[in-house]
């Protein structure tokens, strides 16, 4: 596929997912989030770049981080994500976020060795080039700077994997063919090292993802996450029986609580020669 085009369906796409996105996925991706924060470590007064940012669940904590006298740079694709990044940061009053509509793979606007942190949660696996992200961050870390990243896992334990299979088969949507290949075996890490990255460490997580009902569910899977700019153009009837696969692929995972659906993720964590 054209990177070109594959670029325009993650920007419009997470423009349409940005004000359901952290209703469907906020809990289900704490863990991930969480374990790369901690394995990040940010400390007071670095400058930290933190790569598909989205609404910024991950970019606050690290400006609690870093403090007044740190910055944090965010990034993202969509300019709604960004929009609502920029929102909260001026509701909660905080300053030290300077958030910019941004490719990864285009980070020229960047200067070589000015972040001591670079992070990326849950983004990686869908850039078209993701090595050629890897290298921007290799060259915008100082020396010994570390980049942290997540992705998720392998393929069979992630319970909600059929979204993809589901959606593509009523409208050609190509949102992220290769989906999990940075997760599966070691991926993520050798393309680190082969981005220049040193002292490359793994670690992977499984984990639960609760929704409460069918209705929180649904809405996570095709109106909050990466697949809504092909499921805003399905029609009712299509709708109705997407739906009814779907459910019918996370049944094993119903409990008397709503669902609780496997999922799996990839921390990797490295440092700049």
């Amino acid at each position: 596929m054209d990177d070109r085009f594959q670029r325009r369906i993650q920007r419009y796409g997470w423009d349409k997912a940005a004000g359901r996105y952290e209703a469907g996925w906020k809990h289900s991706l704490a863990d991930a989030q969480a374990e790369l924060l901690a394995v990040a470590d940010a400390r007071p007064g670095e400058h930290v770049l933190d790569i598909a940012c989205g609404t910024g669940l991950v970019t606050f904590p690290l400006a609690e981080a870093v403090g007044s006298m740190g910055r944090v740079v965010a990034t993202d694709i969509s300019e709604r994500m960004i929009e609502r990044l920029q929102a909260e940061a001026s509701r909660r009053g905080i300053t030290n976020i300077k958030a910019v509509r941004a490719d990864a793979e285009r980070l020229d606007m960047l200067d070589d060795h000015s972040f001591d942190l670079v992070t990326c949660a849950l983004g990686l696996m869908y850039f078209p080039q993701p090595l050629v992200a890897m290298r921007h961050i290799q060259r915008v870390l100082k020396p010994g700077g570390r980049a942290v990243f997540a992705v998720w896992g392998a393929r069979g334990n992630c319970g909600w994997a059929e979204i993809f299979p589901i959606v593509d088969a009523r409208v050609h949507s190509s949102v992220c063919p290769l989906f999990f290949r940075l997760g599966t075996g070691h991926v993520l890490s050798s393309e680190m090292e082969a981005a220049g990255l040193t002292d490359v460490e793994e670690v992977r997580i499984s984990t639960m993802l609760p929704y409460e009902d069918d209705a929180s569910a649904l809405e996570a899977a095709f109106a909050g996450g990466p697949v809504a700019l092909a499921y805003g153009r399905f029609d009712a009837p299509t709708r109705k029986t997407a739906h009814a696969e779907y459910l019918a692929s996370i049944a094993p995972y119903r409990t008397r609580d709503g669902y609780r659906i496997p999922g799996e993720f990839v921390v990797c964590s490295g440092k700049a020669a």
